[in-house]
């Protein structure tokens, strides 16, 4: 669905060199700190900005090359992006339809219905949750193949989100659909991801399946003592804390066997990305 070979793309204060892939059936994540290239990644899969070097496919194709038709076959939320305020949903139905052949208005109209969102109230009266859940809306009815979203949680409240997140499931059940996603809310990502990338300072610095990173990494706290005879072969990186060290490993079982001594946390997102930035590479 979207391949990223070696693309970079050069600012005064920035460089994004970047390679990742999101496959048709699945769920991926790109992930990372404030700044670190998430949404350049985004805008330079859409062709929103120029890049340096490299290559970007999409549904096969040079994504400069993409026709009206295959365009059609993207749904996008952008972070910075949305309705005007002053217009309400059945206001936008046309515009809709004018921009999408396979619009459906029937569906939209349904799932507005379903997800308490009013037809006839302006869009600047709506909740955060309520823009959040249009724009998904508006993304999923008019026959998307794959869907590309920056941050679509950020803001929310725990029942919007889930909403949200049930809507997106709802989405990949024809199991011919693909969805590349970014949210700094790792337990969004935790329960609707199959992959995830992560990204620091322009570059992909892990990427790994969800369902292995939760189950097979972990995170060892150690005194100082303790860390200085560690097997450290299956360390990723390492934190200095206030009690000693903190690594990250993807053999969290090599350690419970080999060092029944130790504490070993079970791996997430957060540890991943905090360890994994703030720490060093080994």
């Amino acid at each position: 669905m979207v391949k990223m070979e070696h693309v970079k793309k050069h600012y005064k204060d920035f460089e994004l060199d970047c390679s990742l892939q999101v496959e048709e059936g699945r769920v991926t994540g790109l992930i990372g700190p404030n700044g670190a290239g998430k949404s350049t990644a985004f805008k330079a899969i859409l062709n929103l900005i120029e890049i340096d070097a490299g290559g970007i496919a999409v549904l096969g194709k040079a994504n400069d090359r993409l026709t009206q038709d295959d365009r059609e076959k993207i749904g996008v939320v952008l972070s910075d992006s949305g309705f005007s305020g002053y217009l309400s949903v059945k206001d936008i139905i046309p515009v809709l339809s004018s921009l999408y052949r396979r619009f459906d208005r029937t569906a939209f109209v349904h799932m507005c219905k379903k997800f308490n969102i009013p037809l006839d109230k302006k869009i600047k009266e709506f909740s955060t949750g309520m823009k959040a859940k249009l724009q998904v809306i508006s993304a999923m009815c008019h026959g998307a193949r794959l869907l590309i979203m920056d941050e679509p949680t950020a803001g929310l409240d725990v029942i919007a989100r889930g909403e949200l997140l049930d809507l997106l499931r709802g989405y990949m059940e024809s199991g011919d659909r693909s969805i590349l996603i970014s949210s700094h809310i790792s337990s969004d990502l935790e329960g609707l991801c199959d992959d995830l990338y992560m990204i620091d300072g322009g570059k992909i610095i892990l990427h790994e399946e969800t369902d292995v990173l939760l189950d097979e990494y972990g995170v060892l706290k150690l005194t100082d003592e303790q860390y200085e005879k560690l097997d450290k072969e299956h360390i990723l990186a390492c934190k200095r804390e206030g009690f000693g060290v903190s690594c990250l490993t993807a053999q969290k079982q090599f350690y419970m066997e080999n060092y029944p001594g130790i504490v070993i946390e079970k791996g997430s997102i957060d540890k991943v990305i905090t360890i994994m930035i703030r720490g060093e590479a080994k």
